[in-house]
């Protein structure tokens, strides 16, 4: 069996749609479904199991897994329940690698590009623990990440022993289906998409600083299906272990994601831009960009979409259609 942690969210699912579109049947999700629908998420997959996290660690006991993929986590970088936070996304993943360190199973997990804070240290995937001290997340999810990758590069420094394949993928600002669960975490475009198909004015931020234009903040944003084929990769290449960026390498306005949007449906661009909240001024990223030769070292040569082709994607299959999911 596969077991995927956070399976029902949105990457998660989006990685056990593949897996059953690869012919995989024998897929466990671990997840809380709660009650904002996001059960739709998985309506068109099958599954062995759908067990709740605190049930888990009764649930591995005895069992064998080809590989686990550990997505589940408090993924809101506006979360402030420092506890909460450092036991879901610190405190069980160490739980979870000392299992599949002890049981020799392949285990592939989550980290972030929040790891990187604002981003003067630059985005280069140095899985070092000399490398990762250096960063300074700007907020408690990116710190609960960083603290994870920094205690597998710790036992990798130590020569501990590790499950026989440890992969960290520090994604970057990924967008597509499955997404809608999400609230205020979902990307511009699916919380704007409405707006966008009715002419109605969307809105963006304002810059706040000196040099940046209005919607000139720039991410690296990736694609759904190209996370997914970056985590089919590295299951089907256990010899490939190590901390690597998954994005496309290239960074783009927020301005140019919706100018996307609006190309897309054949559209006349609408935009207005807002100031940002006060709240989050303090820790907003202007910049991401992934440097992604280690991961291209590695072997992996999938290629990225460009975001013009993504969000024709994402529209013309999904936000644009009855069902938008997949």
């Amino acid at each position: 069996m596969l077991l995927v942690t956070g399976g029902a969210g949105f990457i998660g699912s989006n990685v056990v749609a593949a897996l059953n579109e690869a012919g995989r049947s024998d897929v466990v999700v671990c997840d809380l479904l709660g009650n904002d629908g996001k059960w739709r998420n998985l309506a068109k997959r099958q599954l062995v199991d759908i067990v709740p996290p605190v049930e888990l660690p009764d649930w591995l006991k005895g069992r064998k897994l080809d590989a686990m993929i550990h997505l589940g986590a408090i993924s809101a970088t506006t979360a402030t329940d420092g506890d909460l936070v450092i036991e879901t996304n610190f405190r069980l993943s160490m739980r979870l690698l000392d299992w599949c360190t002890t049981n020799m199973v392949p285990f592939i997990y989550a980290s972030s590009a929040a790891t990187y804070g604002d981003g003067e240290t630059g985005f280069d995937d140095d899985g070092s623990v000399q490398a990762l001290k250096k960063l300074r997340p700007m907020n408690l999810y990116g710190w609960s990440k960083h603290m994870f990758d920094l205690a597998v590069a710790e036992r990798v420094a130590r020569g501990e022993t590790l499950p026989p394949q440890c992969v960290g993928l520090k994604f970057f600002n990924v967008f597509g289906p499955n997404e809608y669960h999400k609230g205020s975490m979902m990307s511009v475009l699916a919380r704007r998409f409405d707006d966008v198909r009715a002419g109605r004015v969307v809105q963006l931020f304002k810059s706040h600083r000196e040099g940046i234009a209005d919607g000139d903040q720039h991410r690296d944003f990736i694609y759904v299906d190209d996370v997914v084929r970056v985590v089919m990769w590295l299951l089907a290449t256990p010899s490939v272990s190590g901390l690597f960026n998954v994005g496309t390498g290239k960074a783009r306005s927020f301005k140019d994601l919706m100018l996307a949007a609006y190309a897309a449906l054949g559209t006349r661009p609408n935009i207005e831009y807002v100031d940002m909240p006060e709240s989050i001024r303090g820790a907003y990223q202007y910049f991401t960009q992934s440097e992604v030769d280690r991961l291209h070292r590695a072997g992996y040569n999938g290629g990225f979409t460009t975001l013009e082709d993504a969000v024709k994607a994402y529209v013309g299959d999904y936000l644009d259609r009855p069902d938008r999911f997949r």
